[in-house]
């Protein structure tokens, strides 16, 4: 969601002049859009606006956008005041004006300095110009701001209660994308399967973007487990463009601390979900997001975690150490984790989900499988893209003509290896393209 936030502050900024520049000493206005999930994410901010402020000179503007800005407020004009702007996620279609604000101050010589972190009445997304399209692929937001209230997330208090867009809305820009070349579109919201901006829900919507002639690939992401219904496990067995990938969060396999996380579902109901989905689409490929190290986390709970990943077998997964975020419930706990226990869980949990990613990965080895090719590589010659299981796949393409005429298109490519966070490639010859060497290692 930041991506595409970011994105749309660049389209809301184009008018006025500005172009992104990708060296922020070129910059005449620098933006810092946050994240405040982790502890870790928000105390880079001020370790990044630190070295910003060594190349800033009398005409350079510094803003900072998104969760933290929303969290923290004023207190980033206190730790940084040469700070010149501060905006919410909710308040970046204003930018334009507040920025003029700040410009009318310093020729005023008052306080240059400027906070916007309401909830305006309006949605951003009715003052949002056409997005730029960059590419095959896209994001999409349909669903902003939470009311689960998890006990250890802030995104409540950044992001609001929940809202969705209407569903005429959302068809029209992804109409828009289409149009503007794009084949393939995640849909975003921070609990995207409560999407309520049609009495149909988020399968509906799915429904009805998957009879946008052109639109060839659907994924939606982040979901919770209480909104999964029948009707979207359904749709996973029906609507052929929606990819068979899921990223379904569980944060933890212990009854007891989900029950302290406010998760308001017990394990036995998140594996009934999973036994659902593969059943309507046996192919499906999880993943998921595991908080260790919970306040009241006992080395049992830590256990009932790792047998729900063993149970289930994940394509790919994120898991992070427990971290307190001010103002939620969480963070008054009293039987916090040591954190030398939490690195240690961490590092068995992660082996564990490692161990099934590349289990995942080995399995396509030798298979055929379709790929949308949507960007270059990191490498010289190399053409980068998704498989419908959302793993990244490399080609190597010796005659940039071929490269030029893969790119924006799904391409049927035979496996020839797998690692740890990608799979190497090559393309046969029925696709009407020349067969291409595959990457010697491509670790993403």
């Amino acid at each position: 969601m930041n991506v595409y936030d970011s994105a749309r502050m660049a389209d809301v900024l184009s008018p006025e002049g500005y172009v992104e520049t990708k060296v922020a000493d070129d910059a005449d206005l620098v933006i810092l859009n946050t994240c405040h999930i982790r502890e870790k994410a928000a105390e880079k901010v001020y370790s990044e606006l630190g070295r910003l402020r060594d190349s800033k000179d009398g005409g350079k503007m510094i803003a900072v956008a998104g969760c933290v800005a929303q969290a923290e407020g004023d207190e980033i004009l206190r730790r940084a005041p040469y700070v010149d702007l501060v905006v919410g996620p909710q308040s970046y279609h204003r930018l334009p004006a507040l920025i003029a604000d700040s410009a009318l101050d310093k020729k005023s010589a008052k306080s240059s300095r400027v906070v916007d972190t309401e909830f305006p009445a309006e949605s951003k997304f009715d003052f949002l110009p056409k997005a730029n399209v960059n590419g095959p692929s896209a994001f999409l937001t349909i669903q902003e701001g939470c009311d689960k209230f998890c006990a250890f997330c802030v995104v409540p208090y950044t992001r609001g209660a929940e809202y969705s867009r209407p569903m005429h809305a959302v068809l029209d820009e992804a109409k828009q994308l289409v149009e503007d070349g794009v084949v393939d579109i995640t849909l975003l919201g921070q609990n995207v399967n409560s999407y309520h901006g049609d009495e149909s829900g988020l399968s509906g919507l799915i429904w009805k973007l998957s009879e946008i002639g052109g639109l060839e690939r659907i994924r939606y992401t982040t979901s919770h487990p209480r909104d999964m219904d029948d009707q979207l496990i359904a749709a996973h067995r029906d609507i052929p463009e929606l990819m068979p990938y899921l990223h379904l969060p569980v944060q933890s396999g212990s009854d007891a601390i989900l029950a302290r996380m406010n998760r308001q579902h017990v394990a036995e109901d998140y594996l009934d979900i999973i036994e659902k989905l593969k059943m309507a689409r046996p192919d499906l490929a999880l993943s998921s997001d595991f908080i260790v190290g919970h306040p009241g986390e006992t080395e049992e709970d830590f256990a009932a975690t790792l047998a729900l990943i063993e149970t289930v077998g994940y394509a790919q997964a994120y898991s992070f150490k427990y971290s307190k975020r001010p103002g939620t419930p969480a963070s008054d706990m009293d039987d916090q984790v040591p954190e030398d226990i939490k690195s240690e869980r961490l590092a068995r949990l992660q082996g564990l989900l490692n161990q099934q990613q590349i289990t995942f990965n080995n399995n396509f080895v030798g298979e055929r499988i379709p790929v949308l090719f949507d960007r270059r590589g990191k490498l010289p010659d190399q053409l980068a893209g998704r498989s419908p299981y959302m793993q990244a796949v490399h080609v190597t393409c010796m005659d940039p003509i071929q490269a030029d005429a893969m790119f924006g298109k799904v391409v049927t490519v035979e496996i020839t290896g797998a690692h740890a966070n990608s799979l190497s490639a090559s393309v046969i010859k029925e696709n009407g393209f020349a067969v291409v060497g595959a990457m010697e290692a491509a670790s993403a």
